[in-house]
This record gives structure tokens, sequence and C-alpha cells, in this order.
């Protein structure tokens, strides 16, 4: 389902409920014909206003939506937390002092006016006021039963996809199940995060019921939300919490029975070559769960756009991109001798990457090397990359049942479900256009006894160690180190001493199994709606 903006007109609509700090829009009638009493009376309109709900999904900067003052929001990326606050990125750009907002969040000198966190904050809670528009009139709708209880169903998960985001980054936050009035606006209460995650939960469950599986889309649905995508956040939210607030008192056999029912269904399998998945021919394979859908234009900035500025971003300065998200020494190191997946994830110096040349020049770069996941040929405008990002695959899937089995004392079963996803490594080809002029993709040639299969015999500590390996190097640059590193209770000790001390003075004084650093909620935000700030802001 490669996006339409269609539903682009329907967003000043659609953004009835709270959009933060935007309480003269909130007072102002709805524009066009359109109206929440007709809404879901028409099938095509009903499809546009979920369609508005995936929009935001796909925003990454731009005007701050619904404000009459058109204020700006600047970039942000799940790459910016999940990769650059990690040991697997450095921030990379034109010059060590390029992009402020980077430099806070990777030395945790964040302050509550940092900008990319505040869009972070902005959009999930616009995306939140959309999703609630649907949830809320699409009941009293009289559009076919079956459509009605599927749109019902994505909303419930894209709320919920919005929820994840901020609680992993905020920590509990305000709930909102319908629209909020102008005049209660400033009266919001705080969730604690198992609160929030129980929310989540709930949303991801009822989600799952209504949702179809994959296969019963049409190929132009497909990206669309489904039962897979709903269980697999669902298991990996209660993942999370297990090493974090584990409030709601969540158990390893839950992520087990989750992650077996998606593996049940028949609906998924690994993409036999990992070099394919980050590419257009990969995007909605049978590995994927969730992306988020992109396509190219000739439009810029701003959520207008149906393209993402994701990759000009990520991509080498050489070429057309911005630099930013170099690839540490230490994720490279990471890798295991010969594992293709190295170099469909790492660019180093003068490496062919979709036919071009691509000199890394060390003064604009932090670390000799860039993300080749996110290497894209040019597109028509800078700013509107195709690529679609992916959210949730199969691999990861495979990996959170090897986990929760490894932790329910089945180390046979954890072994083989990662000897699955290492198989399918060594079978890699090289990435996409490693010569000159071509786009070919060239065989691997890996030596005998590359990523050899993991001992039967393995078990306990080294087991977690070689799953937490796996998953490293499996899911380079995208996006899960950092949660993985704090769930798993490693985070902090990654951290230069400096660095370490400043995350820890912001971690969540909910009981926590292992530290949880949270950031600052937006400074205007924190004051319009009077919440408390997290520890340390």
């Amino acid at each position: 389902m490669k996006p339409t903006r269609a539903a682009i007109l329907l967003g000043l609509l659609l953004t009835t409920a709270l959009a933060p700090g935007c309480k003269d829009f909130l007072d102002k009638d709805p524009l066009g014909t359109t109206t929440q009493d007709n809404l879901f009376k028409d099938p095509t309109n009903a499809v546009q206003a979920i369609n508005a709900v995936y929009d935001v999904t796909a925003w990454d900067q731009g005007p701050k939506w619904g404000d009459p003052s058109g204020q700006y929001v600047a970039q942000t990326y799940e790459w910016m937390f999940g990769d650059l606050m990690t040991d697997d990125s450095e921030k990379g750009g034109s010059s060590a002092s390029d992009f402020l907002p980077l430099i806070e969040l990777k030395t945790w000198n964040i302050p509550p006016s940092n900008q990319t966190v505040t869009t972070l904050w902005v959009h999930s809670f616009t995306g939140i006021a959309r999703a609630n528009t649907v949830i809320n009139n699409i009941d009293a709708g009289t559009i076919d039963a079956g459509l009605k209880a599927r749109l019902k169903g994505e909303a419930l998960f894209l709320r919920a996809y919005f929820y994840f985001n901020l609680v992993k980054g905020f920590g509990g936050v305000p709930l909102f199940e319908k629209s909020v009035a102008p005049s209660e606006v400033s009266n919001v209460k705080r969730a604690t995060i198992a609160e929030t995650y129980a929310f989540i939960e709930n949303d991801l469950k009822a989600a799952a019921a209504l949702l179809p599986e994959k296969s019963a889309y049409a190929g132009a649905d497909l990206g669309r939300a489904t039962k897979g995508a709903a269980n697999g956040y669902l298991a990996r939210a209660i993942m999370y919490q297990l090493g974090t607030v584990n409030g709601n008192n969540h158990t390893w056999q839950e992520v087990y029975d989750i992650t077996s029912t998606i593996i049940s269904s028949g609906q998924y399998s690994l993409l036999p070559n990992y070099a394919a998945i980050h590419q257009e021919i990969g995007e909605n394979s049978s590995e994927s769960l969730f992306e988020i859908q992109f396509a190219t234009s000739n439009d810029g900035y701003g959520p207008i756009s149906v393209g993402t500025t994701n990759n000009i971003f990520q991509n080498n300065r050489k070429t057309f991109g911005y630099g930013f998200n170099n690839p540490t020494q230490s994720l490279v190191d990471e890798f295991e001798p010969n594992d293709p997946r190295k170099e469909v994830t790492i660019i180093k110096n003068n490496d062919i990457v979709l036919g071009i040349l691509n000199p890394v020049d060390i003064t604009q770069n932090a670390t000799g090397y860039f993300n080749r996941k996110a290497a894209i040929i040019a597109p028509n405008a800078p700013e509107s990359g195709p690529q679609n990002i992916r959210k949730i695959r199969y691999a990861d899937i495979l990996l959170m049942k090897a986990e929760a089995a490894a932790q329910l004392n089945k180390p046979a079963e954890a072994v083989a479900l990662v000897n699955q996803v290492r198989a399918r490594a060594r079978m890699s080809t090289r990435p996409p256009g490693t010569t000159l002029g071509s786009l070919a993709y060239e065989p691997a040639n890996v030596p005998a006894g590359t990523l050899p299969n993991l001992a039967p015999g393995l078990s306990g500590s080294a087991l977690l160690n070689a799953i937490w390996h796996e998953r490293r190097v499996e899911f380079g640059e995208e996006s899960l180190r950092f949660w993985d590193l704090v769930r798993t209770g490693r985070y902090l000790n990654t951290l230069p001493a400096d660095v370490r001390a400043r995350a820890a003075s912001h971690v969540a004084t909910e009981t926590s199994v292992n530290p949880m650093p949270l950031l600052p909620i937006s400074l205007n935000d924190a004051q319009s709606w009077k919440l408390p700030q997290n520890p340390g802001y």
C-alpha cells in the first residue's frame, strides 16, 4: 500500500482530538463537506479516514500540524534514538557540530526544547487524535460490517503504535480514548508506565481480533495493519516490559505463546535473500509484518510529501545525502568473519553502492562508514525517498521466540530458531550494485564454515549472549539496538562515564528490572498540559 495523500484532504477534519499546543485550532469548524457525521457512511471516505492515520506514521518533519501559526517541527526518525544513542552509531553529518539536537541525544545533554524529541511527541499525539476519530465514530457508520471491523482494527493498531513509541521514550503519558475539549487540555493526567503499556496491550489485542491475516488483503492494500502485525507488536511490548517496568506482571511464556501463534499462522517466512530485504523487491515481502509506506514525487519537505527524508539524512554527502547515522567500528567488529550481512549493512570507503562509487570523506563522517540499508539512488526530489521503512519483520519474531525459549529453559528450541536466521544469512548474495553501473546481486561466495550453526548444547547466559549477538547483526542499523540494550540491562555500561552519569540521572522512578532512561517532555506541552516532567530535566 504505497500511501495516497488524498488522505491529506481530510487532515483538518481528522485532527479534531488533541493536537498538542493547538487550542485555537480545536475551536475551528471542519472545512469542506465531509464531516464526522457522514464520514463513515461512505466506504471511500472511511478508507481515507484510516489512510489519514497511516499518513502520520510517515511524517518525519514539517509544520506542526494544525498550528495556525505554522510552527515548524524538526526532523525525527527512529534511528536517532534506536541507533544513534547506542554503540552502533555516531552522529556524522558535515562536521562534529552539525545538527545540535542529535549531539544532545548522543551525549544525554537533552533539554526539554530538543526539537527532535518535541517532534516525536507532537506527531505521536497527532496520530493518536486521528486514530481516535476513527475509533470513536466508525461504529455508528453504515458501511459494510466487515470493512467497518477492519478499519477499526487498523485504527486500534495505529493508536497502539503511536503510544508504544511514546512510552519507550517518555515513560507514562496521558491516555486519550476520545477527543479532548479545549477546556480539558490543562487537566489531562499522566498515566504510569505500566498503565500506558496496559492501554497499548488492550488496543493490540482488540486489533488482532478484528484484523485479517496478511493473505486476506488485496495487492493494493498490502502494508495495512494485520493480525500478525498486532501480535508482533504485542510480543515486543511485553518483551520490553519484562526487562524494564513490569508492573503488568508479564512472563516470558506470553512472548513464547504470541510468537508461536504468528509462526504457526503460515503467513510469514524469511525472505530467502537477506540482501533484498531493504530493496524495492523486498517491500511488503513474506518477511514483513509491518513497514511504513513511501513513494516518490517532486514534492519537497513536509507532511504533504509522499516520500521520506530518511534516506537523504543517512546517505553519503558525496552522492546526494547529509551523511548522518554512521555505523561504528564496534558494530562492524560484531559481525563474524565473512557474514554477508556485514556488507549489506555497512558502506566503507570506495565501496560501489547501487552501481555508484561511494568514497567516504572522513572530514564529513565520524567513523568511516555509512548505513547501506538506507542507501538509495537519488529520487526525483532529495526529500522524497521512496524506500519503505521496515518496522517489524519475521526474523524478529523468530529471535523473540528464541529468547523466550531460552528464558523458559528450552535451549534446544532456542538454538534451532537462531539457526534458521543464521542459515538464511549465510545464503545471502552481496548487496545489489557492487559493480559500477550495475544493480545486479552478485554471489557472496562465502567460504565453507561461515556462520556455523549454534552448538546444540548451548544454554544459559552463553545462549542469551548468542541471541543478543544475533539480534545486533541481523538488525544492524534498523533502530532496535537502544531498546534491546535497555531491556537487557546493558545500556548504561556501553556509555562513556560522563554520558552514563547523565543518562542515569534521567532513569524512570517506577520500579524497574533494569534502568530505563527517559527523554524530556516538550517544555511547552509539559507546561500547558500541567504534566510532571521526567527525572533530571
